[in-house]
């Protein structure tokens, strides 16, 4: 019978095949809405030899313990086998409907997009590829606009910065996406790809791999 429990976050166990791969970027907004919302939705867990391990929400109890969380709500499963724990975490991490796209824009409408854009993992592409199909004009939407600085204050235009990235459209097959998503996010991690924005962090690890490939 699952339980659920309060429990320290030091206190369980990631597994070892939990193939969900999670971007820098999208790490802070998980942070960020832990931080809005709360941990609203519990951990899964199982019992291995005497040790709690985590079968579902791994990417929630990591964003806990950098937020530095002394307790979040986990459901014990008790001992299931390999096989049944696998099968768990490879549900919890489906996804088993989508997005009817007029009824999410609306959603993102009043929401508000910025906020949107600040805790869910949607990038001002993914907003934009969404609203471009909708009746819905993005330009339309009451965003705040950076203050401009009182015109006294303005000794000199500034200089433009040089332009560093340009954006290339291509499509790649679907039964590669996601391990490309993975590898992408991977290399972001391990070459600290993490200072730009998402598509220009996203690139710059796009090219480290290729560049990788090409010296072997």
């Amino acid at each position: 019978m699952p339980k659920l429990l309060h429990l320290d976050p030091a206190d369980l166990r990631p597994n070892k095949w939990n193939s969900n791969v999670v971007s820098p970027e999208n790490e802070r907004k998980l942070e960020r809405a832990i931080e809005r919302f709360g941990f609203f939705k519990p951990v899964v867990v199982r019992e291995v030899d005497g040790v709690l391990e985590i079968i579902g929400g791994e990417h929630r109890w990591g964003a806990a313990k950098r937020l530095g969380m002394k307790e979040i709500p986990a459901v014990n499963l008790g001992p299931i086998d390999d096989k049944t724990a696998k099968e768990i975490s490879i549900a919890d991490n489906a996804r088993y409907g989508a997005d009817d796209s007029v009824l999410l824009a609306q959603l993102f409408e009043e929401i508000g997009l910025e906020d949107v854009q600040n805790f869910l993992p949607y990038s001002e592409v993914d907003t934009r590829e969404l609203f471009s199909a909708t009746d819905i004009a993005l330009d339309d939407l009451e965003l705040d606009e950076p203050e401009e600085a009182p015109a006294a204050e303005v000794s000199a235009p500034l200089p433009k910065a040089p332009k560093t990235h340009t954006i290339m459209r291509f499509k790649v097959p679907v039964t590669d996406a996601e391990r490309l998503t993975a590898l992408i996010a991977k290399t972001q991690k391990t070459h600290g790809f993490t200072t730009g924005d998402e598509l220009t962090n996203a690139g710059d690890a796009l090219v480290q791999l290729l560049l990788s490939e090409s010296e072997l």
